[in-house]
């Protein structure tokens, strides 16, 4: 029996097929799960036999070890035939190659066999003997191949048998030498160079393609790049086929100038290359300046010189080169400048005076530019606060202040109040007031008003008399709170209106208690004539002096009037014998102040040419008047009636031949005793209390101490003769005095 064995190898898809003969084998490379029956070749033909000899030697396919028979043979066309699917996972799983052995089988004649290979440089044939006796050879490998520098080689077997004539066969063995992974991928330089990547690259630009070969042969050559590293891929990534370096994040010049990386090329079964690859990036103008301050003098006196340092500031630009080249400026209009120190370092310097009342705060813009293409720059604001000065007095809002009270005012009340202003800050502003010394008629100016040391309202001290002080000025200090302290003073004057807080003092008559006082009126007197006069006073001033007189009571009230702002009490009428001839007046003297005030007296006349006509003179007083002193009135009168007659009679006569002009009976030289004047009324023409001026005449009882008898005439110009009196009626009268009152008003 001859054996013939054949080979099956799986690689990739396909199975390849070996038939063993004596002295050699034969291989096919056949697809995997080729279907039952096809064709994988002609083994007669391929081994040189004859098909009578393949089916005399009964030739059959046959395993080692009773493995599946996945062949058959046709011994009418020497065909190899596929007998059993064949899958080349199930068979070889992962393996490089994958060789599937069958058997050639033939019955054989007994013939002792020899075989010889042709020389070469990696082949032998061992021979050896079954049990049973049967020899075989094995083709041997001597020396290891090489695919890479010999892919395929024919070797040339011959089989030499023992019979005589010694007869021999040929076979030729193709051997094809299957790859191994013995070769690592080999990179196309060991280290690369990217040098113009622009740090502003945009995602996924390609920066560099890196490749490498390996020598062996299908999944053994496939090449598959990585980094050597995980660090490497936030910022770039690499494509595992191609090799590609693409940009995967932003990269940033100012953070890492330059990368350094390993490349590793892995083939198919993991044998590893190494290369290095170096990325420097090239800056880009992409950082503005940056401006840090480094101290500032916060806040600033007002006070501090021009050239004075208040802050440094640093400008620092991350680029390089030019793009980090900074210029600074700072704003105009501000009395600051900036001043280059060492390198990247300005200070701020004063220029000018510094006032807070003027400008209290500084908002100062500094302005940093890089010499970039383009350039970047970038601003600053510093906030300066000047601090106060205590250099402004407090000043008041007016040269001088005026105040003005109602006289009887209240102790406390305010007078008025005085602003001063001080620009300065906090208590360099804080204003206080206060009184400066001073004397008010003879008393410290404390005792009339006070000050608010705060608000600067002034208050009285005590109450005020229009009639004891009209006005005075007292003297204020406003001071600041500063160190040392500033001040100003203000004159204020205090005007003290008068209040109706005096009644009508009546100068004439006289009160009653104090003397009796009685004024004859002639029988003759017409309508118009001046009989008497009231006089009156009032210490107020203005309107509240104004004093107007009134009769509230008469004997007779149709006899007499009285004018209304003269007091001048005048008869309405010619006076008839029935008028009683004693005729008593109770006078009201008002003010006009708001409200008016008011006195009254009593007026007493005796309508008589002579006091012998009296019937009783006690009569003419009131009941309450009777007393001793008036029974010697009587007695003196009546002593003296003949010679006052006589020297009325005389007089009248002389009068009426020389200027035929009746006028009242006497006129005199005396005037009105300074003893009615009452204090404080020196100026009495100027208070208009006292319109007119009147020369009363006395006689009889002069110097009597209870009773005096007078005629009274007055120097006015509108008091008219007596013919004049007779031709003009009362209210000619009433008109020409109501002229002559309204001006004195």
């Amino acid at each position: 029996m001859r054996l013939f064995p054949v080979t099956v190898q799986c690689g990739l898809a396909f199975v390849f097929l070996a038939v063993r003969l004596t002295n050699g084998d034969v291989s096919y490379s056949i697809p995997e799960e080729m279907k039952r029956g096809s064709v994988i070749g002609n083994i007669a033909k391929d081994l040189g036999l004859d098909l009578d000899r393949l089916s005399a030697r009964k030739a059959r396919i046959d395993t080692e070890d009773n493995g599946v028979k996945y062949c058959g043979l046709n011994l009418n066309t020497g065909d190899l035939l596929v007998q059993e699917r064949m899958d080349r996972e199930g068979l070889c799983a992962k393996k490089a190659s994958c060789v599937v052995k069958q058997e050639l089988v033939t019955q054989r004649r007994t013939v002792l066999l020899s075989y010889s290979l042709q020389q070469n440089d990696h082949f032998k044939l061992n021979m050896n003997t079954k049990a049973g006796g049967r020899k075989y050879c094995e083709l041997v490998l001597d020396k290891e191949l090489d695919r890479e520098d010999k892919k395929e080689m024919m070797l040339l077997l011959t089989a030499l048998d023992g019979g005589s004539p010694q007869r021999s066969g040929t076979v030729v063995i193709h051997v094809t030498v299957l790859d191994a992974n013995d070769n690592a991928p080999v990179f196309s330089q060991s280290v690369y160079k990217a040098t113009s990547l622009p740090e502003n690259s945009p995602l996924d630009t390609l920066v560099i393609t890196v490749s490498a070969t390996d020598a062996d042969e299908g999944i053994n050559s496939e090449v598959t790049y990585l980094f050597d590293g995980d660090q490497w891929k936030q910022v770039f990534s690499l494509n595992s086929k191609t090799g590609e370096v693409r940009v995967a994040a932003a990269i940033d010049y100012e953070k890492e100038s330059s990368y350094e990386m390993q490349i590793s090329a892995k083939d198919g079964l993991g044998l590893p290359s190494y290369a290095t690859l170096i990325i420097d990036i090239i800056d880009v103008n992409d950082n503005a300046p940056v401006i840090h301050v480094k101290s500032l003098t916060n806040p600033i006196p007002e006070n501090v010189s021009p050239g004075t340092e208040v802050g440094i500031i640093n400008v620092q630009d991350r680029d390089s080169e030019k793009n980090r080249q900074v210029r600074c400026s700072l704003q105009q209009g501000v009395p600051f400048k900036l001043v280059p120190s060492i390198k990247n370092y300005y200070s701020v310097v004063s220029t000018g005076q510094l006032d807070r009342e003027v400008v209290s705060d500084y908002n100062i813009t500094i302005t940093a530019t890089d010499e970039g293409s383009p350039p970047l720059s970038s601003s600053k604001s510093l906030h300066l606060s000047v601090a106060d000065i205590n250099d402004n007095p407090p000043v008041f809002e007016e040269e001088s202040y005026s105040a003005y009270v109602s006289e009887n005012n209240k102790a406390g009340s305010t007078l008025c109040s005085v602003t001063a202003r001080d620009p300065d800050w906090r208590q360099n502003g804080t204003v206080i007031y206060s009184l400066l010394a001073a004397e008010v008629n003879g008393a410290p100016v404390s005792s009339y008003v006070s000050v608010n040391g705060d608000t600067g309202v002034i208050h009285a001290v005590r109450s005020f008399d229009y009639e004891q002080l009209r006005s005075f000025k007292v003297q204020l200090m406003a001071r600041d709170n500063g160190s040392p302290p500033l001040s100003s003073n203000v004159s204020v004057s205090v005007f003290i209106s008068d209040m109706n807080d005096n009644p009508p003092q009546i100068l004439y008559p006289a009160p009653e208690g104090n003397s009796f006082m009685t004024e004859l009126v002639p029988k003759a007197a017409h309508g118009g004539s001046l009989v008497s006069k009231v006089i009156a006073v009032d210490a107020d001033s203005g309107q509240n002096a104004w004093l107007s007189y009134q009769i509230v009571k008469s004997t007779d009230p149709g006899l007499f009037t009285i004018g209304v702002h003269s007091g001048e009490i005048r008869t309405q009428r010619d006076i008839s014998e029935t008028d009683s001839m004693k005729q008593t007046l109770i006078v009201s003297v008002k003010d006009n102040g708001q409200p008016s005030l008011s006195a009254t007296c009593s007026m007493y006349l005796l309508i008589s040419d002579n006091l012998a006509e009296v019937p009783e003179l006690k009569d003419i007083s009131y009941d309450e008047k009777n007393s001793k002193l008036t029974s010697y009135l009587i007695i003196a009168l009546v002593s003296v009636s003949t010679f006052f007659l006589t020297f009325i009679i005389i007089i009248l006569g002389v009068r009426f031949c020389r200027r035929r002009k009746p006028r009242l009976l006497f006129d005199g030289a005396v005037t009105i005793p300074g003893a009615y004047l009452p204090p404080n009324y020196a100026d009495v023409d100027g208070t208009g209390t006292l319109r007119s001026t009147y020369n009363y005449d006395a006689y009889l009882t002069t110097g009597s101490r209870t009773s005096d008898f007078k005629f009274v005439s007055s120097y006015n110009d509108n008091t008219l003769p007596a013919e004049q009196t007779l031709r003009k009626s009362p209210s000619d009268f009433a008109d020409a005095f109501g002229s002559a009152d309204s001006s004195l008003r």
